[in-house]
Parts: structure tokens; sequence; C-alpha cells
């Protein structure tokens, strides 16, 4: 139980991780409020409609762009391309200006720049957010060199259903993960001078159906519990912008919903930077039948909260409706001084130039791509390995390797992919026959060639278009082709080996059942052809877990593991239960899960005051880590809690045969949710468990006095 002096030091502890993140925000959030004394000076002597221009965004080749930069009235432009053409931009822009402001460049950097990275959700994958801020850290400088002062990254939605296509750009499904990984992202671009963006605020990845651009209908808890967390974190680490989503929330769009833009965000968060809109969000109110014309659009979307407006132009509109009193002009001066802030905090008044010399330098260097092969190796989750097939034998015979992605070298970037380049990276058959040893590793185009080899292994998945934006997918199954290829590769008796390519998680039933070595490796990047060589050969070791839950079948979706109890838990022996008729209960692969080259045992479960402690040990004759996870369940309350809630985790080094014991320090802030606007934690008995993954553990109680 808690008692009195536990929970004073289990709240000393909540406040000293706080703290840490307080200071990092503000470091940038002084950069941000801390604006020279000119700009009071300048937003007095602005035009209305250099006011406006301020709050505008182009792209290089919209019509519009060139009378914005010969009257001065442009904010910022995306996508700039380069250092030398970002600074013939600037110059026009400044030559334009009568004040003289810089613009602000921005551009997708998502997951790497010129070198990429997995994708997002397989950062996630390595549960370990020092290497999203790596990722980040490399992304931001070279983004620097090329002119880039800010990033439409990260995307700190929470996805439940992997059809949504933007699954691949975010952490998954579970709050506690999303807000270590937002928080990281953040420290990241920002500590090296790129301008982050929380996105897409909120609750995107809540979309009915997975359809993207869709519907979000969900609780005010359900939102706040489990969709906001991710965004809280990335404001407390100092997000110098936000950018509103797509979506509607509760009928409500959100580039128009002052109650997340206002209330919540800048009223209970104290965020000070600036919030940009989606690409024509502010317009495509007019879609979402809350206003009538462009016009009516802009002054919804600016008096919401929404800063700038990015292309559509209709920020520019704004004039008249400040002139006949339906936005103000303190409305309009507060959101020029967000965006002039932002610009002080990039750099841009004291140097908006880049050297454009210094930018071949910057670019995939060998320090950089030893940072991607890193992430990559951390990335990929081994989901099946019956008879220790893998790692595979250097002297195994003959390796065939078959499947569509085999030779490919682009898909292994994924989407937004920015400025990589399929050239920078070798396909997998390459990397798996530069790795072979002295084994023999051949190109095989069918099952029959396959079937010749000693040992088979599969390319099969998603090509990079098949997910991320205007990607979401009614199959989540392989496609019939590579399905049926997959079949006649087990049935030639061989050993198979299945690489799993892809920006979501795909229903494998069948290979789950008949496959015996399975390796989720997502798109990873222009050095995941090497680091999964050695992965596959044994050099190393997957590091991976499930950040998202691995389905049956597309039919379960939207599944995840902390789901509101029912009333009628699912039970095979009864009809009359929550479940499904034609598959078993519960996921194909569980969120947390996944294997490695050894094993581990878990024993010795137990609570001291606010410690929980379990003993785990290396069963297995290779050193390995493991990923020990702390799950929470609030077993009576006030209203009703999901079955269990990840809170902590510990990624823990073993030597063979040797046995660490794990602690959590339990906090009131773990315990706690929300209703309406108030984080709550109830006094209670909670039950703690502490595994491998969500599904499987060890149980002990806790109470809260």
């Amino acid at each position: 139980m808690m008692r009195q002096d536990d929970d004073a030091h289990a709240m000393r502890e909540d406040n000293g991780m706080r703290r840490h993140a307080f200071l990092f925000a503000i470091v940038f959030a002084t950069a941000l409020q801390a604006a020279p004394p000119d700009i009071e000076k300048l937003i007095r002597e602005m035009t209305l409609e250099e006011k406006l221009g301020q709050l505008s965004q182009y792209v290089p080749d919209q019509p519009e762009l060139q009378p914005a930069l010969k009257n001065g009235h442009v904010g910022s432009i995306l996508n700039g391309g380069g250092a030398e053409r970002v600074n013939e931009l600037q110059r026009a822009v400044l030559a334009g200006s009568r004040l003289k402001i810089p613009m602000l460049v921005g551009h997708d950097v998502i997951h790497g720049y010129r070198t990429i990275f997995p994708i997002p959700l397989g950062i996630a994958a390595t549960w370990d957010p020092s290497l999203a801020e790596l990722s980040a850290s490399v992304a931001a400088r070279e983004a620097r060199a090329a002119g880039i002062r800010w990033t439409f990254a990260p995307m700190v939605d929470i996805a439940r259903d992997p059809r949504w296509g933007r699954i691949s750009e975010g952490a998954g499904e579970d709050p506690h993960l999303g807000k270590l990984m937002a928080a990281a992202y953040v420290r990241g671009f920002q500590n090296n001078g790129l301008l982050a963006c929380a996105k897409h605020y909120a609750a995107y990845g809540g979309v009915e159906g997975g359809r993207d651009y869709g519907t979000v209908e969900m609780s005010e808890q359900t939102l706040r519990d489990v969709y906001l967390p991710p965004f809280r974190a990335a404001a407390e680490a100092g997000a110098a912008t936000f950018m509103s989503a797509f979506n509607t929330v509760n009928g409500v769009p959100a580039t128009s919903n002052r109650f997340l833009l206002t209330d919540v965000l800048r009223g209970e968060w104290g965020f000070r930077g600036f919030v940009v809109s989606d690409w024509s969000s502010v317009t495509e109110l007019i879609h979402h039948r809350v206003a009538a014309a462009p016009r009516d659009a802009a002054v919804a979307a600016i008096n919401a909260g929404v800063d700038m407006a990015m292309v559509d132009g209709s920020y520019m509109t704004l004039g008249d409706a400040v002139r006949d009193k339906r936005v103000s002009m303190a409305t309009i001066d507060e959101a020029v001084r967000r965006v002039l802030r932002a610009k002080v905090a990039a750099g841009l008044f004291d140097d908006p130039f880049t050297d454009a010399s210094r930018t071949a330098a910057t670019m995939l260097t060998r320090e950089n791509r030893d940072a991607a092969r890193r992430v990559a190796r951390q990335s990929f989750v081994l989901l099946r390995n019956e008879g220790d097939v893998l790692p595979l034998r250097r002297d195994a015979g003959t390796i065939a390797v078959v499947g569509p992605l085999a030779e490919s070298r682009v898909d292994l970037l994924g989407s937004w992919a920015a400025e990589g380049k399929a050239e920078d990276a070798i396909s997998i058959f390459e990397g798996l026959r530069a790795a072979a040893g002295t084994a023999k590793v051949m190109l095989a185009n069918d099952a029959e060639a396959a079937g010749r080899a000693d040992v088979i292994v599969a390319v099969l998945g998603e090509n990079r278009d098949m997910s991320g934006e205007a990607a979401s997918r009614a199959s989540i199954e392989l496609s019939q082709s590579q399905q049926r290829l997959l079949e006649e590769l087990v049935s030639t008796g061989k050993p198979v080996v299945l690489l799993v390519l892809s920006g979501r998680p795909l229903a494998l039933a069948w290979a789950a059942e008949h496959v015996p070595a399975i390796l989720q490796v997502w798109f990873p990047g222009i050095e995941g052809a090497a680091a999964l060589a050695e992965v596959v050969f044994g050099d190393a070791a997957p590091g991976g877990r499930l950040p998202v839950t691995i389905p049956r079948a597309t039919g379960q979706v939207p599944i995840y593991y902390a789901q509101l109890p029912s009333g009628r838990p699912a039970d095979p022996a009864n009809k009359f239960t929550n479940k499904y008729i034609d598959v078993p209960i519960g996921p194909l692969y569980p969120f947390g899960h996944g294997l490695t080259y050894t094993k581990f045992e878990y024993s010795d479960v137990e609570i001291n005051g606010n410690v929980a402690s379990i003993a785990v040990r290396n069963a297995g004759s290779r050193d390995g880590e493991e990923v020990v996870q702390l799950y929470i369940t609030d077993v009576v309350a006030s209203v009703s809690r999901p079955v269990r809630e990840l809170k902590d985790y510990r990624r823990i080094a073993l030597k063979a045969g040797e046995t660490q014991r794990v602690e959590f320090t339990i906090t009131r802030e773990q315990l706690s949710f929300w209703k309406g606007k108030i984080l709550t934690a109830e006094p209670g008995q909670f039950r703690l468990r502490i595994g491998p993954n969500s599904a499987v553990g060890l149980e002990t109680t806790y109470e809260l006095k």
C-alpha cells in the first residue's frame, strides 16, 4: 500500500522526472518568449496585409507565391528544396519585405532527411527513446544544412486501427510509449536547431474504419487518457509548433476546434508556440460544412487558434473580417507574435541564409549511416522462431532469397523519405549475399527454384506506397499472390524464414502456424538491409518489441491490448460472450511481444512499499536483452478502466545464465486517470503484472490508500 511517506517519495520521483522535462522545455521556450524588443515594434509598424502574410505559407511552385513575394506577404514556404534554392527564395522574400522579415522554411523531415532511418513505427519498436532522439538529431543536422529550419514532425497520433496508413508515422497504440517517443523526437530535433511540429492535433489516429481524413467520435475521457498524452508530452518538451488535424472530433473539425486549440493546448497546457494548419485544412472546413467560403473558414480557424494557414491562401482574405470585427486585431497580432517568436528561436533574424558549401559534408556521413544501422538493428521484431531456425549459419549451404521485395531498394525507405535515394541503399538480397560467408545466396524467381536450396528466405509484405498518407487498406492480409507463393515455399519442406516489410502490422495467421521463423522488419531505411543481414546471421540479436497489436484477421480491428473490459468477457466455452465465432479469441501477437536468440524466465514477483520487483533470468545459452514490462489494472474504479495499461518498462542486458532483479517504483501518476478536466487517482486495489508482453506475466497486488 502507498503510505504517506511512500507517497511523498513517489511524488518526489515524479516531480524529478517532470523537472527534467521542464528544464529542457524552458531552454527552448525561453527562445520563443525572449523575443528581441523590435518584434513589438515590427508588429506596430506592419500593415494588416503584411501581418496576414506572416500567417500564410506557400509552396515554391504555387502561382500565388510570386505576387506575395513582391508584396512581402510570405511568412513561410514548405519544401523549399536545398540550401541554394532556399537562399534564393529567402533573398526574394527579404527583397519584397518592407520590414525585412525572413521567411521560415518547413519540410516533412519525418524519419531522416538524406540519411533515412526506419519509419517511426519501426523506431517505436525499439522501445528506446534515445534512439528516436538520435534519429531526430541526425535528421535535424542534415535538414539545417539544406536550409530547413522547421520540420512537420513528430507525428504523435495514437493509432489503434492498422487499416489507417499513417500508423506507419507514429509510435503505435500506447499512450505511455507514445509520450516517451514524442518528447524524445522534440529533443532530438530542437537540440539540433530544427523547430519541431507535433501533429496531427488531435485524435487523427482514431478515424472511423481507419479511413484517412475521416471522422473521429470518442468520449472526452478517451481523448484525454489515450490520444492527448503524447501531445502534452511534446508540449512539455518544448515543441515550437503544433499542426491541426484534418479530421473532425465529436462533430467539430480540429482546425476550427477552439476547445482543443485554445482551451486545452494554450489554456491548460500553457503552450506558447504557434499552430499551423495541415495542407489546405482551413478551406476544407467548407467540405466539413462548417463554413460557406474560404473567408468564413479563415475566420473560424484563426478564432479557434490556428495561427498559420498552409498553402490554401485563406488567411490573406481576413482583411475584411478584421475590418468588420469578425476577427479582432488583437487575435491577428498574437498570431503574428507567435510566428515571429518562432523565427527568432530558429535563428532567422540572426542569419537567414545557409552556407551551401557545407551541405555535402553534412549529408550521409559514415557516422550518420552507422546511426541508421544501429536504430534499424533494434527495430526488428522476431515474432516466431520455432526450432531456432534463426540465426542462419554461414555454412548453411545454399540460401534462396525469394519474393517481390527481395531486390527492392526504394521500398526500404518507406513513405516520407525526404531526400533519401534508392541508390543510397542496398537490397535485402544484396545485404544477405554480402554477409553470407561461405553460404551461397541465390535469387529465386519461384518456389520450384527456391526449393532446390537448403534454406529459403521469403521477403514479402507491402511496398512503400501501400502505407503512409492516403494509403488506408480495407484488408491487411498478404496479397493473394504473396500468400500463394508463401504456401508453395512451405510445401517444399525446406526451412522458411519470412521477412515482413510493411508500414503497419499485417494479419499473418497462416504464416504464424506454418512458417517457422518470422521477422517483422518494417521499412528499415537505407542501412536496413545491412542491419538485417547482421541479425539474420547472428552477429546481432533482434531487439524490437511490438508497439502495436497484430490481429489474426482484418475483421478483428480495431484490436489493442488496453481495451475496456466487457460485462461478458470472452470465453471459448460460452457462446454468449465478447468474441468472434470464426477466429480464436485474442490477437495473433500481443502488444509488447518480441523474441530474441535466447530465453528469459520470470519469477519471484513482490511488492515492498512503492517498489514492485521481479527476478529475470537468461535461461538460454546466449547473452541477450529483454524488455521487462509493467502493466497496471485498476480493479474497481468509478468508471470502467482498461483491462491493463503499460506504465513502465526496463531494457536489461543479461549474460547467459545471469539473473537480475528488476525494480519499478509505483507513482500516483501511474494510477491516475482523467475525469473531465481532473486527473485523479482513486484509492483502492490495483493489480500489477510484470512480464515480457501485455498478454503474459506474473502478478501482485498494490493498494492506494
